[in-house]
């Protein structure tokens, strides 16, 4: 969780600081452009209205003036024929000079770039039909695409240095988070593991009593009520030490290899749970697919496929289906369970598979309640498996959880990938 965090850190500092840099050198650029533009319209608009011998003989030491003398300007009857021609040193080829002429002619603005050419012209009407000025821009074409190149070469190398500083950085800002979570995960430990004796003397205790005869019937009833009690607490503790081992031994905790049938697996456990559908007033449909095999712990697996299915049942609508279905999906296999309930709200679903989540706001163990955990072991195995799970809820389609696990012989992405959650 914390590789992914910091992973996340740094991504966003990235994206913030690169949008900012890019924002800064792209309006580098287009002003640049609009400049280099706003230059070559002046230019234009001085060769027609003064001429270029008279504009270029004022003020020699003018850019403007020295790069007007690279300018053609040309008059042109209403018949579109070439009768003057007035250049101070360009020297352009007949052909593209009635190319230049014919596009200037043929469009509706009065001014834009020749196709083709790296040529800008602008036209206006005369007594005599039209005259048009164009003036070679290559110059100052490359020199904004040398701009342009230059600014993704500073881009390139600031966001690597930017990557370099903020992913050292993440790593100071993380470390209190880090050392939060060590103590959490030292102190849910310990306290199960201090929990885990108590808890089995009263349960050894309760069903003594359980078996004692001659206990009054108001004192039987303490007694089973101590005993389910302390039943659910050993489920807790049971669960809390799942999570804590997965913490303590991190996402790249080692996981078996042994090769575990996904399509036996997923009908065994829905057989199992037929009867438990029957008694929460639903039914089960299994569809899968056969010779699906992945790489795992068969019991762990189980588990996963388990907390889906009683999770499902717990909360479908009576009288409805349960549907449990496994398919090939690519090199992956894809699991899917779904009921007919009520609909999870979206601000629910994105906290789902956290740990103590529950969506009733009294937080009560309900009949169909349960601690929270269930579905954060389920994504703890997925994604020590190098899968993912994620929901959706709607009321037509109803209510699914989906795992993807890799297929064996198929290369699983490792477990702390962002890919490996889909929540």
């Amino acid at each position: 969780m914390l590789k992914r965090l910091r992973r996340k850190f740094t991504a966003i500092t990235m994206l913030l600081v690169g949008l900012v840099l890019a924002g800064v050198l792209g309006s580098s650029l287009f002003s640049s452009a609009l400049t280099q533009r706003g230059i070559v319209v002046q230019i234009l608009q001085r060769a027609i209205s003064d001429g270029i011998a008279t504009a270029t003989v004022g003020d020699s030491s003018d850019t403007q003036s020295a790069e007007l003398m690279l300018a053609v300007v040309v008059d042109v009857t209403q018949d579109g024929i070439i009768f003057d021609r007035t250049s101070f040193v360009a020297n352009v080829p007949d052909e593209t000079l009635r190319e230049v002429v014919r596009q200037a002619l043929a469009s509706k603005e009065e001014s834009g770039r020749c196709e083709g050419y790296e040529i800008a012209w602008m036209r206006t009407e005369a007594s005599w039909g039209w005259r048009i000025a164009f003036v070679d821009t290559y110059l100052r074409g490359a020199a904004l695409r040398a701009q342009a190149l230059s600014s993704l070469a500073i881009f390139v190398v600031s966001m690597g240095a930017i990557f370099v500083v903020s992913y050292g950085l993440s790593g100071w800002v993380l470390r209190p988070v880090r050392r939060a979570w060590d103590q959490q995960r030292r102190f849910v430990s310990d306290a199960s593991h201090e929990l885990k004796t108590p808890l089995a003397v009263i349960l050894a205790n309760t069903q003594i009593l359980e078996r004692m005869e001659g206990l009054p019937p108001d004192a039987q009833r303490w007694v089973s009520s101590t005993s389910d009690e302390a039943g659910h607490m050993k489920v807790l503790v049971d669960d809390l030490l799942t999570l804590a081992r997965a913490d303590e031994q991190g996402s790249e905790r080692a996981v078996a290899r042994d090769e575990v049938s996904l399509s036996g697996l997923v009908e065994r456990c829905a057989l199992e749970f037929d009867p438990v559908a029957f008694e929460r007033g639903c039914s089960i449909e299994c569809a899968v697919e056969p010779g699906l095999v992945t790489l795992g712990d068969g019991e762990q697996l189980a588990r996963l496929v388990r907390t889906l299915l009683d999770n499902a049942t717990k909360y479908a609508r009576q009288g409805s289906e349960v549907t449990a279905a496994l398919a090939r999906e690519g090199r992956r296999a894809r699991l899917s369970v779904n009921n007919h309930g009520d609909v999870i709200p979206p601000e629910d679903i994105e906290h789902l598979f956290d740990r103590f989540y529950r969506t009733d706001e009294a937080r009560e163990r309900k009949e169909t309640g349960g601690f929270g955990l269930g579905l954060a072991i389920a994504r703890s195995i997925a994604e020590a498996h190098g899968g993912t799970i994620g929901v959706t809820s709607s009321a037509e389609a109803g209510t699914t959880f989906t795992v993807t696990l890799p297929l064996a012989g198929s290369p699983s992405p490792h477990p702390d990938d962002p890919r490996g959650t889909n929540v």
